[in-house]
């Protein structure tokens, strides 16, 4: 690759990264720059930005949880949004035609309901990025949300596959078949391999070798190759560490797809002007989010931030257009109007995800309450029994507070919360006595009695974020008791005393003087 396209790539990511927005912003407009300045797209670009699609679907099956797909509220509001939103957009970009605009002369209906399919995707990466900064993925409002983003990742799927035009060899039925025999020869392999680079070779041998090449040579497309290696690994107990290492090894290929589109066109005043219409629609995109959620029985704070967090358009959404252009299906300025309405989007969405509480609080007094006997189950009020304790997030450090609490003071009475739904059946095994709930939830604060049942509380959630999260709810509830919380860094603890933490607990100071006391316990 030009050593230009990465220093003005990483000049304009670094630029937009600094106010606050995603890099991926900076890597479209770097796109336009180099176009701007006479590049153009070359093969070894095209390699690096199809490697960055097949690997990002081969994360996502990764983290695929078919379970939380099977849930009504995901399934239900991915598919009824996508219909709806398909069927919006349509009636936008015919009206577009029909106002006179050059672009969207030639559009007939069939490629304006494909260019309004790709429209009604919402971003998996901001996503992510809103949910890991505030701590929520596992929250519930968290998990519906990248739900509902999973099932829209198989839809493109679903697409890619059906738009390659390919008609499968006899052998596909056979890989198919032999796949999932295989899958525990693949996961042995793979705890054989440790945790380090030779295991995340081998993981990109199944994706790119066994899945993308595997299913090329049977007719089927590579990319669902690459998805459906990640989803049988995403049982995996590797699955979550693998995803972690495949994160930025993606993204970084992903930047070259982000070029390519800038490298193949640039903006005109006709796609300038399409890409507004598509910003003052977004609302009405976000409405049916809004909609759909509400019937899936969610409390209005659940519907609005989940709401909030998909209130954009997708990367995948561009993947699909510039997809489509290649074959000839959409003219390619179509795909430029596709990336700005993604930026201008992003730098929409952005201060709305950075509010959310505010604007939750704001509007709760205008959004019409549920009766709690028709909440969905995991959406109703937590209660804490007679709890004089709480543990707020059961991890490693959560859980050795937990039993030594229990075991130097056995006449109190301790619960634990904990938002990861699959970690509670496993402390209660271990007889601890743990509720699913989410502390970084104002809702779950404002609906429990802590004022005059807590007499202290432990804030153990590893994301120092979280823990200020969860003390500033504390103190709106005009709690009494003591508050403790633990901490990685001196700053940390001023912050937590400035909002009234009694105690602080730094994990890396006490690692130590730790391991030298059960020491010289143990050596006498």
């Amino acid at each position: 690759m030009d050593p230009v396209f990465i220093a003005v790539a990483f000049g304009c990511g670094l630029a937009i990264y600094l106010i606050g927005l995603p890099p991926l912003i900076g890597f479209l407009a770097a796109g336009f720059v180099l176009n701007a300045m006479g590049f153009e797209p070359n093969a070894t670009l095209d390699t690096l930005a199809n490697l960055g699609v097949t690997l990002l679907l081969f994360s996502i099956g990764l983290k695929l949880d078919i379970k939380t797909l099977l849930r009504k509220e995901v399934w239900g509001t991915a598919t009824g949004h996508i219909l709806s939103s398909t069927a919006l957009f349509t009636l936008v970009l015919l009206g577009i035609k029909a106002l006179g605009f050059a672009l969207a002369q030639e559009l007939h209906w069939q490629q304006a309901m494909l260019m309004a399919f790709a429209l009604s995707f919402s971003s998996t990466v901001f996503a992510v990025k809103v949910l890991e900064e505030r701590s929520d993925m596992n929250t519930f409002y968290g998990v519906v949300a990248i739900g509902v983003l999973v099932m829209q990742d198989l839809f493109a799927v679903a697409f890619l596959s059906i738009s390659a035009g390919k008609v499968p060899s006899p052998w596909a039925l056979a890989l198919l078949v032999a796949l999932p025999l295989l899958r525990p020869v693949f996961c042995r392999i793979l705890e054989r391999s440790g945790h380090g680079e030779l295991q995340t070779l081998f993981a990109i041998f199944l994706a790119l070798v066994v899945g993308y090449y595997g299913f090329q040579l049977v007719g089927l497309k590579g990319d669902l190759g690459a998805l459906v290696i990640g989803m049988m690994l995403a049982s995996h107990y590797s699955a979550a560490e693998l995803a972690k290492s495949f994160f930025n090894m993606k993204e970084l290929f992903l930047v070259a797809f982000f070029l390519n589109i800038g490298l193949n066109g640039m903006p005109t005043l006709d796609t300038l002007w399409i890409s507004l219409i598509l910003l003052l629609v977004l609302p009405l995109k976000s409405l049916l989010y809004y909609k759909f959620y509400q019937r899936g029985f969610l409390r209005p704070r659940t519907s609005l931030l989940a709401t909030l967090s998909l209130s954009n358009y997708s990367e995948f959404g561009l993947i699909v257009a510039a997809l489509a252009a290649q074959q000839g299906m959409l003219s390619n300025d179509w795909v430029i109007v596709a990336s700005i309405a993604l930026a201008v989007s992003f730098v929409a969405s952005a201060p709305l995800n950075a509010n959310n509480e505010n604007i939750y609080r704001r509007l709760v007094h205008r959004l019409s309450p549920r009766d709690p006997k028709r909440l969905h189950p995991d959406d109703m009020p937590i209660q804490l029994g007679d709890a004089n304790i709480l543990i707020v997030g059961m991890g490693r450090i959560g859980q050795g507070a937990y039993m030594e609490l229990e075991s130097v003071n056995p006449h109190k009475r301790l619960v634990g919360i904990d938002s990861d739904e699959k970690k509670i059946p496993l402390l209660k095994e271990l007889n601890i006595n743990v509720i699913k709930g989410d502390a970084s939830d104002s809702d779950f604060w404002d609906k429990t009695n802590i004022g005059s049942q807590l007499e202290y509380i432990f804030l153990a959630m590893p994301n120092h974020a979280g823990n200020l999260y969860a003390l500033e709810q504390i103190r709106h509830a005009n709690f009494t008791g003591r508050v403790a919380a633990i901490i990685r860094y001196p700053e940390e603890g001023a912050q937590l005393r400035e909002l009234g933490a009694d105690d602080v607990f730094n994990i890396y100071e006490e690692a130590g003087s730790g391991f030298a006391r059960h020491v010289i316990e143990h050596t006498g």
